[in-house]
């Protein structure tokens, strides 16, 4: 009978029935689509801040948007426990499929919420709740994906193909970038009137586009085979019967599930959301660069570093994942002080001198200060040009009290790098990436393999969404909230990072084994 079972479930290897190309090409197009769509969000938190939240506290506005966008990760684990058990009880390639339509139609529909002004407190409800849809579905897309590659994947090259997979979290924060700028500059010839285009209502078509991306995918994994390695257990009637009972009531399982967690993923997530998304905040909303030079840094330094998944991938089959993740931990938290203040300076108006130009009031208006009743702001805007290229706009501020004493603040908005300061970001943010490559390339391959196949899905999801969702998604948030708390130290929300990241190194060190066997959970 075994003989039988064996050789019904040779005939569905990955090189005689797919070949581990399309595999990887299948699960990843659909993966890097889930990506898009949930990031889609992130990327517009500013525009959306607009729309779905009161114009008075533009601060107070982008914290709530950072809020919705941290729920999304938030319910990722509890996404990881229903999909994880249904992948594990009916297979990986349906659950995924589903995960996949849940997402698409979840990202569509935010397109279509009207704003604050229509609806008032009802937009960033519904918001909300499609967030949360985002995040359910997120919670079971990587853990099939990673699980379907790697149980195709020839034992000794797990490292390598399932960095593939990999990729497709940054590459999906690529496209929707990409799709940002692209949609930002074609809506009008002229391109101020393309801008405000895009801040009214083009900001949906990134949205909108989604629907077509998830159909395409679909009709992509409705072709794909489930993974050979849970057919072989189907046919052998060794499924799993409670996957979550398997996976966390059984005391030595549980006990991998916490030390890929706090060992493995923790730091992971928020060196991962440390070197782009918070980077990206950072540089827009610190730094004050803006919003076009501030998504384009970052996507030159995607594209440069992209390919260091796949190096440290598969540099892990041969050396083991442990020791390229943890130094990838232990050079972020130990650089990003100093990364962070070098994109300061580039950035500080004090260190330019040499003027070309100065434009002196480019417009002026007066508003009512929120809060402070017949108080008046006076607003002016210039701009000056340096010789270095660099257009930084000089926004004072004369508030107005009713005693008609006065009190004047001069800021900057809308910095424009000059192009040797904005190449110099761009090798920042990809050293920033780069250490996203050494934490992230190995992990999917570390994950499968801590956890036997019959339970696999489940048992790696959690601590993975866990590791990225929660640490890791709350770190745009939590770091902006304290740099508003700590409103002298521009670089205080990195301490969130560097706790998290040091923990994780410090337990992952001593308690996660460098030899796993391969071969032991198959």
């Amino acid at each position: 009978m075994f003989r039988f079972l064996n050789y019904l479930t040779s005939m569905n290897t990955p090189v005689q029935q797919q070949g581990i190309w399309k595999v990887i090409a299948a699960s990843s197009v659909g993966t890097l689509i889930e990506w898009y769509d949930f990031y889609i969000f992130g990327s517009l938190a500013t525009v959306i801040a607009d729309q779905f939240f009161p114009k008075g506290n533009p601060t107070a506005a982008l914290l709530a948007t950072l809020a919705t966008f941290a729920a999304g990760f938030i319910v990722r684990p509890f996404g990881a426990l229903v999909f994880g058990r249904l992948g594990d009880l009916i297979g990986r390639k349906y659950t995924f499929l589903l995960t996949l339509v849940l997402m698409g139609g979840s990202t569509f529909a935010i397109g279509l919420v009207p704003g604050y002004q229509t609806i008032g407190f009802a937009a960033p409800l519904i918001v909300l709740l499609l967030r949360l849809l985002q995040g359910l579905a997120l919670g079971g897309e990587y853990g099939g994906a990673a699980t379907y590659v790697a149980e195709h994947s020839p034992v000794n090259r797990r490292g390598y193909f399932t960095s593939w997979i990999q990729t497709t979290a940054t590459l999906g924060l690529l496209l929707s970038l990409g799709v940002i700028l692209l949609t930002r500059h074609s809506l009008d010839a002229d391109l101020q009137k393309s801008i405000a285009k895009f801040n009214d209502w083009g900001w949906r078509i990134p949205f909108w586009v989604s629907i077509v991306l998830v159909g395409v995918s679909i009709y992509i994994r409705l072709k794909m085979q489930e993974s050979p390695l849970f057919t072989k257990l189907k046919l052998e009637c060794k499924t799993s019967k409670n996957p979550l009972k398997e996976s966390f009531g059984n005391k030595a399982n549980l006990k991998m599930v916490l030390l890929a967690l706090f060992g493995a993923t923790m730091g992971q997530g928020v060196v991962w959301y440390t070197g782009q998304f918070y980077a990206q905040s950072f540089i827009e909303n610190v730094c004050k660069i803006d919003f076009e030079q501030s998504r384009t840094i970052l996507i030159w330094a995607i594209v440069a570093a992209t390919p260091l998944f796949i190096v440290f991938g598969g540099w892990s089959d041969r050396i083991g994942r442990k020791w390229i993740m943890l130094s990838g931990m232990l050079l972020a938290i130990s650089s990003y002080h100093f990364i962070f203040k070098q994109l300061m300076n580039i950035s500080d108006v004090k260190g330019k001198t040499e003027i070309v130009e100065q434009r002196k009031m480019l417009s002026r208006e007066v508003m009512p200060v929120p809060d402070r009743p017949g108080e008046f702001a006076h607003i002016a805007i210039s701009e000056v040009h340096y010789t270095d290229g660099a257009v930084f706009k000089e926004v004072v501020t004369d508030t107005v009290k009713e005693d008609q004493s006065k009190t004047t603040k001069t800021i900057y908005k809308d910095k424009r790098l000059g192009s040797g300061d904005y190449w110099t970001a761009v090798w920042w943010l990809f050293v920033l990436v780069g250490y996203v490559t050494m934490v992230y390339g190995p992990i999917a391959a570390f994950l499968v393999e801590l956890f036997p196949t019959r339970i696999r899905y489940t048992s790696m999801s959690l601590p993975y969404h866990i590791g990225n969702g929660v640490f890791g998604g709350l770190t745009p948030f939590v770091a902006t909230l304290l740099t508003t708390i700590y409103v002298n130290d521009k670089l205080s929300g990195l301490w969130y990072s560097i706790v998290i990241a040091g923990a994780c190194f410090i337990i992952g060190a001593v308690y996660v084994s460098n030899k796993i066997d391969p071969n032991v959970n198959d």
